[in-house]
């Protein structure tokens, strides 16, 4: 697909995307990292509050839901492009087995939710069997 570029200064706050069928992103990014002992997510969360984001499992499915409020000035201002969104937003984990859900540990610092996910202790799967 060609994109056509203008060089018009009227069109300088035009999306070059806008009309296409691209998929739309997600509300929030995240990074998903897995070392020897657990898997690690961090969530961008940037002008959200620690309370107005909320982290849950259920049915070993992982939770991030967060709620970004629109401030409201007096001021009138004639906004050119508002690409900040507001809202509730959520993004949602298979677990599976392999976690260790009661030491799920989560911080958040600076616009970052750092969750860390320990690995379930394998189950010994070598079972010795005696012969009759």
């Amino acid at each position: 697909m060609l994109v056509k570029l203008s060089k018009d200064p009227m069109k300088l706050f035009d999306d070059i995307w806008s009309g296409s069928q691209l998929p739309t992103a997600p509300a929030f990014k995240v990074d998903i990292a897995e070392d020897e002992t657990a898997f690690h997510i961090e969530a961008e969360l940037p002008g959200i509050a620690k309370e107005q984001i909320g982290l849950n499992i259920e049915d070993d499915v992982l939770t991030i839901k967060a709620e970004r409020k629109q401030v409201t000035e007096d001021s009138k201002k004639d906004y050119h492009r508002i690409e900040r969104t507001y809202g509730t937003f959520s993004r949602s984990f298979n677990l599976g087995e392999i976690i260790d859900q009661d030491n799920i540990q989560a911080d958040f610092e600076s616009g970052m939710l750092c969750i860390t996910l320990p690995k379930a202790r394998p189950a010994g799967r070598t079972k010795e069997i005696a012969i009759k």
